[in-house]
């Protein structure tokens, strides 16, 4: 899951963000609305948290931006605005979810789990072969035992099952597992996959992560 947060406090992004990472999710950071716009035009995010008081566009205007553009990714204010009118104002405008400062970050995690929850698909586990991911809960199994995974090996995983049985590039792969920041000349992709691998493919002759030359990876199951 890839996460944009639009906050112009340093170190109130730099909290929220080490805090998402470490419940292994992707994060970019932008400080202001307009940044971010050119985020969501570039990247493909699967939530939006965004503050409301900010230098230039402020959250209402960057919410109902992204609305009139069609834009339905799930949308989470978080605001030290905390007057009636404001958080109606926030839902109004297209928010989804409205969370005021200060927060506990259990809160903010749950708030998040729900939004990650409302579409039909998410609901359903991921599976294929014996590997099962129950993405609410954040576990996966392998022939019913647990499947101990780091933080980047799950959200590689999950990525991996959501686009089941279509190729992904090794530039989509970090788009949506690491942030902005990755450096894509690296070979870290290849090496996380190898991990993976040997987690899910016990048996030697079992393949779940095809290599394509040159491209990729998919994930299918060749049996």
């Amino acid at each position: 899951m890839r996460i944009l947060l639009v906050e112009d406090e340093k170190k109130v992004a730099e909290f929220i963000a080490k805090g998402l990472r470490e419940e292994r999710y992707a994060v970019d950071v932008s400080n202001n609305a307009e940044t971010a716009l050119i985020n969501v035009a570039a990247y493909e995010y699967d939530l939006i948290i965004t503050d409301i008081m900010m230098p230039g566009m402020n959250g209402f205007e960057f919410i109902r931006g992204l609305r009139g553009r069609g834009i339905d990714v799930p949308i989470l204010v978080l605001t030290a605005k905390d007057r009636l009118d404001d958080k109606v104002l926030g839902l109004d405008s297209g928010a989804d979810d409205y969370l005021t400062k200060p927060f506990a970050f259990a809160e903010l995690m749950a708030r998040i789990r729900a939004l990650h929850r409302r579409p039909a698909s998410v609901l359903e586990k991921l599976e294929i072969a014996d590997v099962a991911m129950e993405p609410a809960a954040h576990t996966v199994t392998k022939s019913g035992k647990n499947v101990d995974l780091t933080p980047k090996e799950y959200a590689l995983l999950e990525f991996l099952l959501r686009n089941k049985g279509r190729v992904v590039t090794r530039t989509s792969i970090i788009e949506h597992v690491w942030d902005m920041r990755f450096d894509s000349d690296t070979n870290l992709v290849d090496v996380f996959i190898s991990h993976l691998r040997k987690k899910i493919e016990t048996n030697p002759e079992e393949r779940l992560i095809h290599s394509v030359r040159g491209v990729g990876y998919i994930l299918k199951d060749s049996s």
